[in-house]
């Protein structure tokens, strides 16, 4: 089967059958490799196209998800062997930098160090639980990197080390529509996050 057939959605799934069916094609994907920038590309380009032909929970109206992709603690990059960045080196560490993602340009980075981390995605990294946004707009803190978005969910990243839990990023997918996302799509994304971390070496 071609890769980009993974995208493709059978007739008459509800919402819990279609995570289901996302889960097992992304697992399919992700087999045989642990490079985790090559998966994260893969899962957010296989969530955001099934989603597009995901009728009539979503669709590519206006119940559209116009973002998906992953925000990536910055310690897990590279450290530049030249460096002409100003400002606090320890301030940059507390970071979510921006990784796969399909949709519009996003914001860079997210500040994530404690006291000035704001935004749904710097909540749920810290908090390490998911967060459903209702309506973006009267979210504290939001960060509006498309304002054509009402709502959003993150999901975080997080694996078990050494008897503690560690958050390595989020899971991020903003809609065009308010309450955009349910009980049922937190449950599925919470599963394909889970998928993700165990697939990939950190």
């Amino acid at each position: 089967m071609p890769h980009a057939d993974s995208a493709l959605v059978p007739q008459g799934l509800d919402k819990a059958a279609f995570w289901d069916h996302i889960h097992d094609q992304l697992a399919a994907l992700l087999e045989g490799q642990r490079n985790w920038v090559t998966n994260l590309a893969n899962a957010s380009s296989l969530i955001y196209n099934s989603l597009l032909a995901f009728e009539p929970y979503f669709g590519d109206k206006e119940r559209a998800v116009n973002w998906c992709g992953f925000y990536i603690v910055s310690s897990l990059f590279p450290s530049p062997r030249i460096s002409q960045a100003d400002g606090n080196e320890a301030e940059a560490r507390s970071q979510l930098l921006l990784g796969p993602f399909c949709g519009k340009p996003a914001c860079q980075f997210i500040n994530t160090t404690p006291g000035k981390a704001r935004g749904v995605c710097a909540d749920a990294f810290l908090g390490r639980r998911v967060i459903r946004v209702h309506n973006v707009n009267e979210y504290p803190g939001h960060i509006a990197c498309d304002g054509e978005t009402k709502s959003e969910i993150v999901c975080p990243l997080t694996l078990g080390a050494n008897g503690e839990e560690i958050a390595v990023g989020v899971l991020d997918l903003d809609c065009l529509a308010f309450g955009g996302f349910t009980e049922d799509d937190e449950r599925g994304l919470e599963k394909i996050a889970d998928l993700v971390v165990a697939a990939c070496d950190w």
